[in-house]
């Protein structure tokens, strides 16, 4: 049997508060393969949910939740050892303090930590159109290791619902993560 996951979300206040919310009902569904989650939310995360979800759902799960400027988290040292770190949605300023190691806060101290630990970040951007600025950003997360998994939905499994075409995108974190889970696959 694979070894259990230990996994941070970090949820940045870009819009796209349903792939946050889809991904933690996900995780929810799948404890039998994770040891622990534990997660970050900026005060505009709260916002952007609270305004684009029209709840304040994110105080319902039953994951380990740490307050944006708490350094005594277990994910803000390498030492704890968690596996990969989702940020979803994740800003451009975010993208932009983790490009740059500027560990301000959290989030991107747990990133900072990921990278140089040589474990599995995965940056959810939601952001468009992208600057130049943005790219060179990408290209510099990229090259120390982490994925940018943009929110890009796909359309081929036919979703007919706004859940649907954001879980697409749910599904590829998942994927990436190295989580199993039953999704759409082209042509299977």
């Amino acid at each position: 049997m694979q070894k259990k996951k230990k996994i941070v979300v970090a949820i940045t206040g870009a819009s796209g508060s349903i792939y946050a919310k889809l991904l933690l009902d996900n995780l929810s569904k799948l404890s039998e393969q994770i040891e622990k989650v534990g997660v970050v939310m900026s005060d505009n995360a709260k916002e952007v949910w609270t305004y684009e979800l029209g709840d304040e759902g994110y105080s319902n799960y039953n994951f380990d939740f740490y307050a944006k400027m708490d350094f005594n988290a277990p994910f803000a040292s390498g030492s704890a050892k968690y596996d990969t770190m989702i940020i979803v949605p994740c800003s451009m300023g975010a993208l932009g303090r983790i490009a740059h190691g500027i560990s301000n806060d959290l989030i991107s101290r747990a990133a900072d930590v990921i990278l140089k630990e040589r474990r599995k970040l995965i940056a959810v951007v939601r952001d468009t159109p992208f600057s130049l600025i943005h790219l060179q950003n990408m290209k510099t997360v990229t090259e120390a290791g982490g994925i940018i998994c943009p929110a890009n939905p796909s359309f081929y499994s036919r979703p007919t619902s706004i859940e649907e075409v954001a879980q697409t995108v749910v599904d590829r974190v998942i994927d990436l993560a190295g989580l199993e889970k039953d999704s759409y696959r082209w042509n299977d």
